[in-house]
């Protein structure tokens, strides 16, 4: 099933990959639960950021740690790309949407680069 992913895939593939995994997984599509799934996958995220940040703070790198943040992230995107999907959200038209809006409302605060 992975291997049908390409690498580099764009959000839309992502997007599409999802679903077949979804499918080909039998996996439940009840979307309250989803969600409560992606808030658990976040604080799962966190424990792993904060066990990183501590392991940095006395210079000791621990990959374990490293790869445990890299799997929650990827839990969280595969659980954030099912809920779009759910919705009918296209993510790569939202975050442009969301950023074109965000360019608006933040350009006071931009940075000038000279």
């Amino acid at each position: 099933m992975i291997s049908d992913l390409p690498k580099n895939a764009t959000l839309k593939q992502l997007q599409e990959y999802i679903i077949k995994m979804k499918i080909e997984r039998n996996f439940d599509n009840d979307k309250l639960f989803e969600a409560d799934l992606l808030l658990g996958e976040c604080n799962e995220l966190i424990s792993a950021v904060r066990k990183h940040n501590e392991i940095n703070t006395i210079n000791h790198m621990n990959d374990e740690l490293v790869g445990s943040v890299r799997e929650e992230i990827a839990d969280v995107l595969i659980y954030l790309l099912n809920i779009a999907n759910q919705h009918n959200i296209d993510l790569d038209e939202a975050l442009r949407e969301k950023e074109a809006y965000n360019d608006i409302r933040f350009k006071d605060r931009v940075k000038k680069c000279s």
